[in-house]
């Protein structure tokens, strides 16, 4: 049964201003970057479109997911934060990485500031370290040791004693999640890597669906913080089976990206 005091807090948004701060900032800097005429030139067309509206739809996810009142919900019930946290890892990052906001928020410096930055991370120490980074199995290893770790019961609870482990642990699912769907999405193989990407989504929904399943079934409270069984089985169930549909469809989608590049060099192979 759902506390009383839950249903108070689902009226209540949460105003933070760090976050709400950081928000602001990043949802002006990308409108002022698609908006500058050079980079308007960059994203004409309907790729352009919707690599815009996947931005702002993940730019969303992350108010639903931080602002909302699903996040006074997450300090009472497991499930909320449990989803709250799906929001943020299979919703707002990877619409957030279609969405190239880098790239918007490069163009929104000015050129004394763009252009020596844009060198920056063209120099050979840099780029080698992004690359490393984003090799998606490296990516891969690193979102699923930040999800694994970060259910530990110990570490889980301390989120709810302490604003800024809770702050470290929604900053480390978020860069790990937004870490991994780059390498896959924009991996350097391009779109001819789709097709190793999908064994990645296999692998991380394997894994944190094994992490559910585990939550789901386990005999005792395992967060005693939350002291309720239902509650704890709502939350593995949702990051069982919405987050397991969810990449399930991502895992298609790159299939289908995938198979159109292929098809698409053979066109042109033909063509030559």
């Amino acid at each position: 049964m759902i506390p009383v005091v839950a249903h108070i807090e689902a009226t209540e948004w949460s105003w933070d201003p760090l976050v709400v701060a950081l928000l602001a900032i990043t949802v002006v800097l990308y409108t002022y970057g698609v908006r500058r005429p050079r980079r308007r030139s960059h994203s004409a067309g309907m790729a352009g479109a919707l690599h815009i509206i996947s931005f702002y739809a993940g730019w969303l996810a992350l108010v639903i997911a931080l602002v909302s009142p699903l996040d006074h919900l997450s300090e009472i019930l497991f499930s909320a934060h449990m989803a709250q946290h799906e929001v943020l890892m299979v919703v707002a990052a990877p619409l957030l990485v279609l969405g190239r906001p880098l790239l918007a928020f490069l163009w929104a410096m000015p050129a004394r500031a763009r252009l020596p930055l844009s060198s920056w991370t063209q120099r050979a120490p840099v780029a080698a370290s992004w690359r490393a980074i984003t090799n998606p199995a490296v990516a891969t290893v690193v979102h699923a040791i930040a999800l694994w770790t970060w259910h530990l019961p110990s570490l889980y609870q301390a989120t709810l004693k302490s604003d800024a482990i809770h702050a470290v642990q929604h900053s480390s699912f978020l860069f790990s999640a937004t870490l991994f769907w780059w390498a896959l999405i924009h991996g350097r193989w391009g779109r001819l890597g789709y097709g190793v990407a999908v064994g990645y989504v296999f692998v991380t929904a394997a894994h944190s669906g094994a992490l559910g399943a585990l939550i789901t079934f386990a005999p005792n409270v395992i967060y005693p913080i939350y002291g309720s069984l239902d509650d704890q089985q709502l939350a593995g169930l949702i990051m069982w089976i919405p987050a397991g549909v969810l990449l399930t469809i991502a895992a298609v989608g790159l299939m289908v990206g995938w198979l159109r590049e292929a098809e698409r060099r053979v066109t042109l192979k033909e063509k030559s």
